[in-house]
């Protein structure tokens, strides 16, 4: 079974960028899709990109479209959320998560592995 594990989280001033990766271990990817997801404090958890592994497409939510990126290196098992120009409201807990083929989803129930998260804060 796919483990995930998330780094690259860490405390940035509005306008910055952090990069983030997701390794998996266990077994590959593959064709499963692998999503990012957030939790700010007190709110519940939001999809912000969702990524097949059957075709390479590619969603984003519209509040992060132009400013966040999405790539996958197969060799390394990895996937990683390149955040460029974020902002105070991007502060949370970042999770990526991987579903069955097929599938590409904001919801966090079509998720079934879930790495433990990442805290970004985007603080003067």
């Amino acid at each position: 079974q796919v483990q995930l594990v998330e780094s690259g989280g860490g405390l940035v001033q509005p306008g910055g960028s952090l990069r983030l990766t997701c390794v998996a271990s266990g077994d590959k990817l593959g064709q499963r899709t692998v999503a990012w997801f957030r939790q700010a404090p007190g709110s519940e958890r939001e999809g912000i990109s969702s990524l097949s592994g059957v075709d390479g497409s590619l969603i984003y939510i519209p509040s992060v479209r132009g400013r966040f990126t999405v790539s996958r290196d197969d060799a390394k098992n990895e996937v990683y959320l390149q955040m460029d120009n974020l902002r105070p409201e991007d502060t949370g807990i970042y999770y990526c998560a991987t579903a069955i083929p097929h599938l590409m989803s904001f919801r966090p129930s079509s998720y079934n592995i879930w790495g433990q998260g990442t805290q970004v804060t985007v603080s003067t």
